[in-house]
């Protein structure tokens, strides 16, 4: 019987039918991430409004679930690795579910911002699990664009979430009904997933399960591939995936290390639009849906620079067009609020900076997927998100710790002290060494 490797027959086929269903559902659980993530933006004025709690205060609650997301990233994106893609992704729906159906009854900070955490807890592993399925589901061709698109699905989701909230939750009810809303589509997602998503041959393929040949055969059916005869006698087995084993192989290390610090630098410029436009627009005298509406605009501009950021990364490859995204993330954040005499000011200037910052993130995604072999991929995923987290969930203290130290009126000076992050992960991109994981362990 000829061994195959299931890997080589996704790499090598044309992508099916099936294949995209797999990669739109991906798309759409980002997209659940991007809203649940940014609802506490959304909800912001209102929070403010109703428990008169100040920017420093708030800022907490706005790093709630950026910290969880960091603690799930390293604690749940590894059991994708030890457990499966699909019951992690299962799991960490129920887990975010919870968090924003709990946070709709919170009536002080402290309880807010704990709910919150449940609920980062669940994103941080989800994150982790989305990005092995789009890379171990798509072929080699396709692949560029299916993580683009995964990416994407982050923006898309904050916008619609955010005409949601700006045309009818804020309107008709309070804030509350923005986490009501989150926990009610979160729940929807649960019976997609376990219908229509199988678990990825890449996994059995490197976990080795009893009956593994017959569990990969039938991923491969599902997504309407060729199936295999026999796996090859090489393939590797597998230990159960740990930290270490990202940290003690000195290629791995070096990958490791220089994505999750490089991108942790990079979320602190990210994350300090997503999280602070709405309350600075707000402050300036707008309405809560006037100000929800830049956010709205400033992942508009994620998801159009995303969409087109895949299409550079499959002509140029993904490091050159990724520093490049993050000098002008540098220049359009320290750029903020210039124009902020009108509405159309603000729109413009968060679409600037959604458009370059979201792109350079789908770098970083392409990059997660190349750097890590599939036996611990959602392993160093999860540790390279998990640790970036703590740039995200820094951002939004920082910047309202730089507001009461410097004054709400130095947006400027505040704006480009936040844009420094993306200069610093733009330093260690250049130092990275772009290696396919799966070649690299291959060789051993």
């Amino acid at each position: 019987m000829a061994a195959v490797d299931p890997r080589q027959v996704i790499d090598e086929s044309n992508m099916s039918t099936r294949q995209w269903i797999v990669i739109v559902l991906m798309v759409l659980l980002n997209a659940l991430d991007g809203f649940d993530v940014l609802s506490s933006a959304f909800a912001a004025p209102g929070i403010s409004a109703e428990w008169g709690i100040p920017r420093a205060e708030l800022g907490i609650v706005l790093s709630a679930e950026l910290v969880g997301m960091g603690f799930g990233s390293v604690l749940l994106g590894g059991m994708a690795d030890r457990w499966g893609r699909k019951p992690a992704m299962l799991f960490c729906l129920a887990v975010m579910a919870s968090g924003m159906f709990l946070a709709s009854f919170a009536a002080e900070v402290w309880t807010l911002t704990c709910w919150r955490f449940l609920t980062g807890l669940g994103i941080g592993g989800m994150l982790a699990a989305i990005n092995a399925v789009t890379a171990e589901t798509s072929s080699r061709t396709g692949r560029s664009l299916a993580m683009a698109l995964m990416v994407i699905g982050y923006p898309l989701g904050a916008v619609v979430g955010g005409i949601v909230a700006q045309q009818w939750l804020l309107v008709h009810y309070d804030w509350r009904a923005v986490f009501d809303f989150g926990g009610f589509v979160t729940v929807i997602m649960i019976p997609l997933i376990i219908f229509l998503v199988p678990e990825t041959p890449a996994y059995y393929a490197a976990r080795r399960p009893k009956g593994a040949l017959e569990k990969v055969n039938r991923s491969l059916r599902a997504l309407r591939l060729p199936q295999i005869e026999a796996l090859p006698a090489e393939a590797v087995v597998g230990s159960k995936p740990k930290v270490m084993d990202i940290l003690s192989k000195p290629g791995l290390r070096k990958v490791t290390l220089l994505l999750a610090f490089g991108y942790m630098c990079h979320t602190i410029t990210f994350y300090y639009i997503l999280k602070w436009a709405v309350q600075i627009v707000a402050d300036f005298g707008y309405s809560q849906p006037e100000a929800a509406s830049v956010l709205t605009i400033a992942n508009v501009g994620g998801a159009v620079g995303g969409g087109i950021f895949g299409f550079l990364m499959k002509k140029w490859g993904i490091k050159a067009p990724t520093v490049v995204m993050l000098l002008l993330s540098s220049v359009a954040v320290a750029a903020f609020g210039i124009q902020k005499e009108t509405l159309w000011g603000w729109q413009m200037a968060t679409f600037a900076t959604g458009f370059f910052t979201n792109a350079a993130i789908v770098g970083y995604y392409a990059a997660f997927a190349l750097g890590f072999p599939a036996y611990a991929r959602a392993t160093g995923t999860g540790v390279v998100l998990g640790v970036g987290r703590l740039g995200a969930a820094g951002s939004p203290i920082l910047a309202g710790y730089l507001f009461n130290l410097l004054g709400n009126d130095q947006l400027t000076v505040v704006s480009i002290i936040m844009a420094l992050g993306s200069i610093f992960a733009t330093i260690l991109l250049l130092l990275l060494p772009m290696r396919d994981g799966d070649a690299e362990h291959a060789k051993g």
